[in-house]
């Protein structure tokens, strides 16, 4: 039956050529969107790398980028995690990536850490060695940090070595620098990240 004049106009079904194109195309597509997706989640869950940036890893500023005025000499070390300068990908999928950064006395550094550090601030892993916990009681006085866990204790001025057991591994460092007045990390975790039971 023909549409009287003035009514409604033929629906235009698209050609063959146009749903083979459009078929194509989603079917390239999502193979490519499942590859980005998997490249988005290998690079979170990549250890550190040169130049990564530190965020903040928990509290209200979370995933706020890190930047020298946060780290006053002698102040709390502060949790982060790095974050890919170029990507802005932060690699927060796994938990071994997360970093305790603290600024201390230069001068108290002994050859070692100062290697590592810059004006001061070192980087470590923020899990403890000993069973994996990830919380941290500050010890301004000695620039300490015993886990409340086990009650082991780190010296951060020492290459976080174990003062106190029952860890029986330091905490691995992580080298920084400064770039674009922020910083960065400058190399791979000295040691490996975890804990005995190796779980994380």
């Amino acid at each position: 039956m023909r549409d009287s004049p003035g009514g409604p106009a033929p629906v235009a079904w698209p050609g063959r050529r146009t749903v083979l194109t459009l078929a194509l195309g989603v079917g390239v597509g999502l193979p490519l969107a499942r590859l980005g997706g998997a490249q988005d989640s290998s690079a979170r869950g990549a250890r550190p790398q040169p130049n990564d940036r530190f965020v903040l890893a928990a509290g209200e500023r979370k995933g706020r980028l890190i930047t020298l005025a946060d780290l006053p000499s002698g102040g709390a070390p502060l949790t982060a995690y790095p974050k890919d300068a170029t990507s802005g990908v932060v690699r927060d999928d796994s938990r071994l990536n997360q970093i305790l950064l603290v600024r201390l006395d230069p001068r108290a550094l002994d050859r070692d850490t100062s290697a590592r550090a810059v004006d001061g601030i070192v980087a470590y892993s923020a899990v403890c060695t000993h069973t994996g916990c990830d919380a941290w009681d500050w010890q301004p006085a000695s620039s300490t940090v015993k886990c409340p866990c086990h009650f082991s204790e780190f010296d951060l001025k020492a290459s976080a070595r174990v003062l106190n057991g029952p860890a029986s591994r330091r905490l691995p460092a992580l080298p920084v620098k400064v770039a674009d007045g922020l910083p960065v990390v400058a190399g791979a975790f000295i040691g490996r990240p975890g804990f005995e039971s190796g779980g994380g």
